[in-house]
């Protein structure tokens, strides 16, 4: 199974270690997109602070964050798993996996980034940055531009298995699953239920700071129970025998609960899953 993720805006400081080696990142199909956003992006926080702040879209208070784009090529580096800081990330809790866990992450965890386009939890890189919804003067939005080569490395990268796609719509925009890869493919929502004093009705709302949480302990109690699902539906299968209220919108095709649906039923369109959590925190 390979897990998309998307950054966080938090980030550790740099490391103490060797500054970034672009050769030695996985996904070698991204080298040439990241050296040109790389560069631009350089040359752009150099050049103009202004112009830079308004590019990248930061506050004056965020203005320090500039240079440390400046140095991207000689600031130490440290693995992506390290680095990134964020409310998922923190539940997530990659430093305090058992080791089998661990390896497993390594493996299945992408994690997607407007600058480097997505990184593997091991690839060593700099603090920086730079969203997926910044348009940069010389390549454009980096949504659109990661779709092309994207649309490649993703799925050599999920081989014949499926994807739990836990990414923020901004980073969805950089790649789409088609085809089979579709029908393999299953997003997460997360909704809080909560009982009307008053009516005894159950009412579903959308967490937004606890939705990055529980995503971030769903990926951890996969990881720590040795899960590998195949597909959707075994996800399905995986996350309620974890204790999860999940309730599925399958493809067409594929059947209501999505419990014992094949791998190619629904290809074409992704499964919607939502978690349902009655306390959040």
């Amino acid at each position: 199974m390979l897990v998309l993720l998307p950054p966080s805006e938090g980030k550790a400081a740099a490391g103490r270690g060797a500054p970034l080696k672009p050769e030695s990142l996985s996904l070698p199909g991204l080298a040439e997109a990241r050296a040109a956003v790389l560069d631009e992006l350089v040359e752009l926080c150099a050049a103009d602070e202004d112009k830079a702040r308004d590019v990248l879209g930061l506050t004056e208070g965020l203005r320090g964050e500039i240079a440390k784009n400046v140095v991207l090529r000689t600031a130490g580096a440290r693995p992506a798993g390290e680095l990134y800081t964020g409310v998922l990330y923190d539940a997530l809790g990659l430093a305090t996996l058992d080791t089998a866990a661990k390896r497993r992450a390594g493996k299945s965890l992408l994690v997607f980034s407007g600058l480097w386009g997505a990184v593997r939890i091991g690839d060593r890189i700099p603090p920086y940055r730079c969203a997926m919804g910044v348009r940069l003067p010389g390549l454009g939005a980096l949504g659109t531009y990661w779709r092309t080569p994207m649309r490649a490395v993703v799925p050599e990268a999920a081989g014949d298995g499926m994807v739990l796609d836990l990414r923020s719509s901004a980073y969805a925009a950089a790649w789409k699953p088609e085809g089979a890869l579709a029908g393999r493919t299953a997003t997460v929502r997360v909704l809080h239920a909560q009982v009307d004093e008053a009516t005894g009705v159950e009412k579903r709302s959308v967490v937004s700071h606890f939705n990055k949480a529980t995503k971030g302990r769903l990926v951890r109690d996969l990881l720590m129970a040795g899960a590998r699902p195949r597909t959707p539906a075994g996800l399905v299968e995986a996350l309620r025998d974890l204790g999860y209220v999940v309730e599925v919108t399958a493809p067409a095709g594929a059947g209501g609960s999505g419990v014992g649906a094949g791998a190619g039923v629904g290809a074409g369109r992704t499964w919607a899953l939502d978690v349902v959590v009655r306390e959040i925190h």
